[in-house]
């Protein structure tokens, strides 16, 4: 039987020292200075926020710039005919809006350096009533419901059976299917087009009810898996005990599909026949060319989203951990992954989710404090034999399938060193109440 790690008991390392067999893969583990390397994560994460202000504002709004441009493009173009520019613009308009200007401003990257706080600010934007819905961020998802998902229970339960985006387990049936490779693989591609009306959207409405339920006390209905995904085929299928499918459509996906897809376009009725042009022909290119976009965006989305923390050499983990613990900054770097990046056009295309080790350890910070930091956090998980993972995008995306259709699978995170690494943290904890108390 194999023993517990053993803690170093000395103030400084404090190493695990490795007991217990590791797998070659895993041997790092045992090596790592975990209390030194949470402090310099810790101070360069306070380092990076206090240093924030302007430039990161005017780094946004050159962001939001292209993302308007791109949308203006689209827009005065998408009734001249079916064509790829119109869906190209359209769709990165789309993208943009949702993964750098949305995501950053509505976990709290701008709250405390922009000037406009009536805005820019998590518990404004997007939130409160359909019209800021509907002028800061209108999409697929609900926002409320999208800042619990996302921000909250993906952010803080990283790669547990409780993360909502933990593709492994939310995509079991796909692995397990007994069906030839191949047919495995089109239901991949066809998840790619779809997902995000068909899986987050009502996956993320259901994280916003069990919120309510958790935030009143009240019990979860009986029989269900709060882990399983709700999706628009178990919706149909089997139902849902938090909501019904029309519920779903007249508060969430109704009013963007009506208004995204059939109400925006109708200008283009009066400006075709003011010039000279046929009306129904214009309208009717311009559906074709958003709904043509609308696939193209989630499969953009699926290439740049869903593949931040899977993979054979991304670890899962068992039990949740204290936010912002040794723990917690660790399994931010192991379980997430990096892509090319650098400068604005490549990041712009990637959506800023190429920064995910950095947006992980430190989710209230602005895309330029990513940009700045991530050599810096190579450079400290170098330092302690962290591995910190960078690689294309397509070559993630191969690995992301990989796992959907039962190729390989997610490392485990052994569970004796987990165990160990949490009691370090209960330590650590303990020790900084002792001091608060002492100063007092």
């Amino acid at each position: 039987m194999c023993r517990r790690p053993i803690i170093a008991t000395s103030d400084h390392p404090i190493i695990l020292k490795e007991a217990a067999p590791l797998k070659p893969e895993d041997k790092w583990i045992a090596t790592v200075d975990y209390e030194a390397f949470a402090a310099e994560i810790k101070k360069l994460g306070e380092e990076l926020e206090k240093n924030q202000g302007e430039a990161d504002v005017k780094h946004l709004h050159k962001m939001i710039g292209w993302s308007n441009t791109c949308a203006f493009l689209g827009l005065v173009t998408m009734g001249l005919g079916v064509n790829l520019f119109s869906v190209l613009m359209l769709s990165t308009w789309t993208f943009s809006r949702w993964t750098m200007i949305a995501h950053h401003t509505c976990h709290g990257g701008y709250d405390k350096c922009h000037p406009n706080k009536n805005r820019w600010h998590r518990f404004k934007f997007a939130v409160g009533s359909f019209w800021r819905r509907l002028n800061d961020w209108f999409d697929w998802m609900m926002p409320e419901a999208w800042n619990v998902e996302h921000n909250n229970r993906h952010h803080y339960n990283l790669s547990e059976l409780d993360d909502p985006d933990l593709v492994e387990n939310n995509l079991a049936d796909i692995r397990e299917l007994r069906a030839p490779l191949i047919f495995k693989y089109v239901l991949v591609f066809v998840a790619a087009c779809t997902w995000k009306w068909f899986y987050y959207s009502p996956n993320t409405y259901k994280e916003l009810k069990l919120a309510k339920l958790r935030r009143e006390g009240k019990p979860i209905p009986a029989g269900v898996n709060p882990s399983d995904a709700v999706t628009m085929r178990s919706l149909i299928t089997t139902g849902s005990q938090f909501y019904s499918v029309w519920e779903l459509l007249a508060v969430v996906l109704g009013p963007y599909l009506i208004i995204h897809f059939f109400l925006l376009p109708l200008p283009l009725l009066f400006i075709a026949q003011y010039l000279g042009m046929e009306p129904s022909i214009c309208y009717t290119n311009a559906v074709k060319n958003l709904f043509l976009a609308e696939i193209v965006t989630n499969v953009h989305g699926f290439i740049a989203v869903v593949t931040n923390h899977a993979g054979n050499d991304m670890y899962r983990f068992r039990y949740g951990c204290r936010p912002f613990s040794g723990s917690f900054f660790l399994r931010q770097v192991i379980a997430s992954v990096d892509f090319r990046m650098g400068t604005d056009t490549i990041d712009f295309l990637h959506g800023f989710l190429n920064y995910q080790i950095e947006h992980h350890l430190w989710p209230n910070l602005s895309m330029l404090s990513y940009q700045r930091s991530a050599p810096l956090v190579r450079e400290i998980c170098d330092k302690y034999g962290i591995p910190y993972i960078q690689e294309n995008v397509f070559l993630r995306t191969k690995k992301t399938v990989d796992i959907m259709v039962g190729n390989t699978s997610m490392r485990w995170f052994p569970e004796d060193y987990e165990k160990a690494l949490l009691e370090l943290d209960a330590k650590a904890e303990e020790k900084k109440k002792n001091s608060a108390i002492a100063t007092k």
